[in-house]
């Protein structure tokens, strides 16, 4: 069944880590109810905590690259009305003609 738009999360990355933080908890906890030492299950806790710290750096980046991509390819940015946003030689409130303020 495919999720409806409604449906999906507005951060998949962060749910992804939660699962993988959760499988972190619950390999060694395996591993000691089955009979393997402390030892074991400690470093493979550990192994897992490097993967998945080593993953979610890997993810950002994607993400940080695919914004920039998305950027590049809209060209300039745009205000929340869509208009362009006003240059340092255009735009603004200003008239043409030069008079005081009072």
């Amino acid at each position: 069944m495919v999720p409806m738009p409604s449906d999906r999360s507005p951060d998949p990355v962060s749910d992804v880590m939660r699962w993988s933080a959760f499988s972190c908890a619950l390999v060694p906890l395996v591993l000691i109810i089955s009979g393997v030492s402390w030892a074991p299950a400690a470093g493979t806790a550990a192994g897992l905590a490097a993967v998945i710290c080593s993953c979610r750096a890997l993810l950002r980046q994607s993400e940080r690259t695919a914004a920039r991509i998305r950027v590049r390819e809209t060209g300039r940015h745009r205000d929340r009305s869509a208009c362009p946003v006003p240059t340092a030689h255009g735009g603004g409130r200003h008239s043409e003609r030069r008079t005081p303020v009072d």
